[in-house]
């Protein structure tokens, strides 16, 4: 779990919470279950549960929500009128063909890459992203020229200059606060790479011009419009750590999109 974690890399953890009669796995028993069901570490028992555990692994990493799977006999879930596959307050079930007919409850929880926050530039925003973005979550990326890179000393990552790698297992949310220091590079970096979000910190009437001359280098319409400018919900903010908290609220809206019923976030754009 440890080498998973320092990866990047998503997993399951199915956890036996409970058992009833003659089970080969007892509570407390635990295992590692990768994204595509392979069970990379542990043992919660034999194939009685093991098929419905990694199905539930497999779901749980795909929408980030944990399960609680009950492994019974026919018999009990027909005793509870419930049949395999059936959902009640929160437990799944699923049916046992051992003979032994013990029941196994298996707790299954996604444990998923912290999204990470991708900084470029040093302007007072950047600095002010840097310094709230982790106490609200996020991993933290800086890219940034070389005579800046003492000010982000207590980064996740640091880069110098904005080759930023491609791809990342962890949901990324890109942000270019350059503010007049290499504005076109770090956005040509930005839009090059896969993110949830990329936004810019600079007015409409700029970002126009950039992304005028961002056409004029071949970058194409599709690839511009990812761009989110200006940066951040209208809070009307005007200092740097105000803006920095209207970037890190858009990206928390984002981010928890259909994770709660919050129908008024739901209307920010």
């Amino acid at each position: 779990m440890d080498r998973l974690r320092r990866e990047g890399a998503p997993y399951a953890l199915a956890t036996v919470v409970r058992t009833v009669s003659v089970t080969a796995a007892k509570a407390g028993a635990k295992a590692v279950i990768a994204p595509d069901g392979t069970m990379l570490a542990g043992w919660i028992g034999g194939g009685c549960a093991r098929g419905a555990v990694l199905k539930a692994a497999r779901e749980a990493l795909a929408d980030g929500q944990p399960r609680l799977i009950s492994v019974q006999p026919e018999d009990l879930l027909a005793e509870q009128g419930v049949a395999a596959g059936d959902e009640r307050q929160g437990v799944r079930y699923a049916r046992s063909m051992c003979p032994s007919k013990g029941t196994m409850d298996v707790f299954v929880e996604p444990v998923l890459p912290r999204p990470r926050l991708v900084v470029l530039g040093a302007s007072p925003v950047a600095v002010a992203l840097a310094d709230l973005g982790p106490r609200l979550g996020f991993d933290l990326t800086v890219c940034a020229l070389p005579e800046d890179q003492p000010v982000f000393a207590s980064a996740d990552e640091r880069i110098e200059g904005y080759a930023l790698p491609v791809e990342s297992p962890a949901a990324r949310y890109v942000v270019v606060a350059t503010q007049g220091r290499g504005d076109l590079v770090a956005l040509k970096a930005a839009l090059a790479v896969e993110a949830e979000h990329v936004a810019f910190v600079g007015s409409r009437k700029k970002a126009e011009a950039l992304s005028q001359k961002l056409q004029g280098d071949g970058i194409g319409l599709n690839q511009i419009g990812r761009m989110k400018a200006p940066a951040g919900l209208d809070l009307g903010a005007i200092t740097p750590e105000e803006i920095a908290l209207s970037v890190l609220a858009e990206i928390i809206v984002l981010r928890r999109k259909g994770q709660r019923d919050t129908p008024e976030l739901a209307k920010i754009p």
